[in-house]
C-alpha cells in the first residue's frame, strides 16, 4: 500500500469546513492545485476532479462515504481492483471550537507499484489543499 496524508488544525467548526469541502465548484477558489470539480459531492455521486498536476486528465471518483460534518470518502481506480485510490477527509472537533482536518489517500491493488512509479509526487498538493482549506474556512468560507 502507498499513499499520502496531510492535516491541519482549523479555527472553524466542522460544519463550516464541511460546507467548503462539499462545494466542488468552489475548490479552485481556495486550492490553486485544482482546475475544476465536475459533479455533485453527495452520497453515491460520481464526480470528476481536474488537477493542475495532470491538467488534461479527469480523475473520476465516486463518493463512497458521506457523514456530514465528520467524514467524506471518495474512491476511484481501475477495473477489477487492479489499482484503487481512496481519499478520506476527516473532521474532528478539538477544544476551543477548532477542528482537526485530516486528508489521507491510500493506493492499493496488484498494479500499485507500477502506477506509483508513474505518478507525480502529490505531497505538495496535499499540503496545499490542507492549507487552502484552512485559510478559506478561517476567513469565513
Amino acid at each position: 500500500m502507498k499513499g499520502y496524508d496531510s492535516s491541519s488544525t482549523i479555527e472553524a467548526s466542522p460544519d463550516s469546513i464541511w460546507a467548503i469541502l462539499t462545494d466542488g465548484p468552489g475548490y479552485p477558489e481556495w486550492d490553486s492545485g485544482i482546475d475544476r470539480v465536475e459533479g455533485r459531492i453527495a452520497p453515491d455521486e460520481k464526480i470528476s476532479v481536474f488537477s493542475k498536476v495532470s491538467p488534461r486528465r479527469a480523475f473520476p471518483v465516486r463518493v463512497s462515504e458521506f457523514a456530514p460534518g465528520r467524514k467524506l470518502v471518495w474512491s476511484g481506480g481501475m477495473p477489477l481492483g487492479l489499482f484503487k485510490g481512496v481519499r478520506t477527509f476527516t473532521l474532528s472537533p478539538v477544544e476551543g471550537g477548532a477542528t482537526r482536518f485530516t486528508m489521507q489517500e491510500e493506493y492499493t491493488g496488484p498494479l500499485v507499484s507500477l502506477m506509483w512509479r508513474s505518478m507525480p509526487d502529490l505531497a505538495p498538493s496535499f499540503e496545499q489543499f490542507a492549507n487552502g482549506l484552512k485559510e478559506r474556512a478561517e476567513k469565513g468560507g
